[in-house]
């Protein structure tokens, strides 16, 4: 690569990012991660109107129902984007503690008076709303994690009971998930909050001893309970029972094979037509494969990789200007985004089990739909202030250099003078 070319793709990552070397032509938000969200929540809408209009015609008789509730979450969403993106960082990192409180005492109550579906008591009935307590969960410990990080890092650094403390955090709500039953968010909290301890500086022995217990402990939960157990052989090997435990997954197999290189186009589906349960939740991405093809999943792969990896680089850049907990929680929402998008890519395409999780912005679900357009909207916001702090710093340099400049003037004046 010459250096004209180099200095185009610089220049195209610049105006990508909004991060330019003139601060006056600096741009406050990343262009980048905002237009990849709205690539994804439109591919998500569309393959979420294209997959569920069967169940819709069946249920209702109506093949756009759940295309309607997804577009009133979109409204939802937008609105309480709209008022996220105006809160400061500092707020978050304030009320840290009330928020993880308010989910746990919503995790109560979804024991207590939650509404069941396929056997989990998951939700609670709000009118024509419907919320998932375990998506707050998740948001509200890492604002937590990252309000502990700043405060205790020294300690968990140096001390195991530091470690410790705020996997007993994440433990008090897994065994609340765990009630309902839900082991896939439990799961992302605990490889989140593993994660985030170790960009800390936890020390390295700890990690395997928490990782061993944590790996013995799901084995556990996974011999525990018959359905997962079933899921688990099924993953091994789906063929053996096709037509029982094994169904699911075969017919998501089936889809991606159909699906080819280019797809059967937008629409054409065969296995949404109830062959596939869960064609426009958990699976949603076997339809994606079915009617885009291999073209399709890889743009789609590619948009969640680079959201990641944004927020990842949001991180290092607020954590570069000490803003301990904006990098922090931007990191948390880096792993949280990519680590349930691998559980259910591979659990559609066969490569591990079904943990029942959604597809990020994609898969249909209000309040996941919510609580991720939140998270998108924080990493935003810790973009934007971070930028503030570079400008304001330039700002002052500017300042000191110019008095500097001036003071230089003034003083040779003077000793031409003196001269004279």
């Amino acid at each position: 690569m010459n250096r004209q070319q180099h200095g185009l793709f610089r220049k195209w990552g610049n105006w990508l990012t909004g991060r330019n070397s003139d601060v006056a032509s600096k741009v406050l938000y990343d262009r980048m991660l905002l237009w990849l969200t709205f690539g994804l929540i439109t591919v998500g809408f569309v393959m979420v109107t294209s997959a569920s209009m069967p169940i819709g015609q069946q249920l209702a008789n109506d093949p756009f129902l759940f295309a309607k509730r997804e577009a009133f979450y979109l409204g939802l969403a937008s609105a309480l984007s709209l008022v996220t993106l105006r809160i400061p960082m500092a707020f978050w990192q304030r009320y840290s503690t009330v928020i993880l409180l308010i989910s746990i005492a919503l995790l109560l109550m979804v024991l207590l008076a939650g509404s069941s579906v396929n056997g989990a008591a998951r939700w609670i009935s709000l009118g024509p709303l419907r919320i998932q307590p375990a998506e707050l969960s998740k948001i509200s410990l890492f604002c937590y994690l990252a309000s502990y990080l700043v405060r205790k890092v020294a300690e968990v650094r140096s001390n195991f009971w530091g470690f410790c403390k705020p996997m007993a955090v994440m433990v008090v709500l897994a065994v609340l998930l765990l009630a309902q039953p839900d082991l896939g968010t439990v799961v992302i909290l605990f490889i989140t909050t593993l994660s985030m301890l170790f960009l800390a500086g936890a020390k390295l022995w700890q990690f395997l001893a928490i990782i061993g217990s944590g790996v013995f402990a799901v084995c556990l939960l996974i011999a525990s309970e018959p359905y997962r157990m079933r899921r688990v052989i099924s993953f091994l090997d789906p063929w053996q029972d096709p037509f029982g435990s094994g169904y699911q997954l075969t017919q998501s197999l089936m889809a991606f094979g159909r699906g080819e290189l280019w797809g059967h186009g937008l629409g054409n589906s065969v296995q949404k037509l109830a062959y596939l349960p869960e064609a426009h939740t958990d699976f949603i991405f076997a339809i994606l494969a079915e009617e885009l093809g291999y073209i399709g999943v890889v743009c789609t792969l590619l948009m969640i990789f680079f959201i990641a990896f944004r927020a990842m680089s949001i991180g290092r850049c607020a954590l570069q200007l000490d803003q301990r907990f904006s990098g922090f929680l931007a990191c948390s929402i880096g792993v949280w985004l990519s680590f349930q998008s691998l559980v259910n890519v591979g659990a559609a395409a066969g490569i591990l089990p079904t943990k029942g999780l959604t597809l990020p912005l994609i898969s249909y679900g209000g309040s996941s739909l919510l609580i991720v357009s939140t998270a998108i909207v924080l990493l935003l916001r810790i973009d934007f202030e971070t930028r503030m702090i570079q400008i304001q710093a330039f700002a002052r340099s500017q300042r000191v250099r110019n008095q500097y400049v001036e003071n230089q003037y003034v003083g040779n004046q003077h000793d031409v003078g003196n001269q004279k």
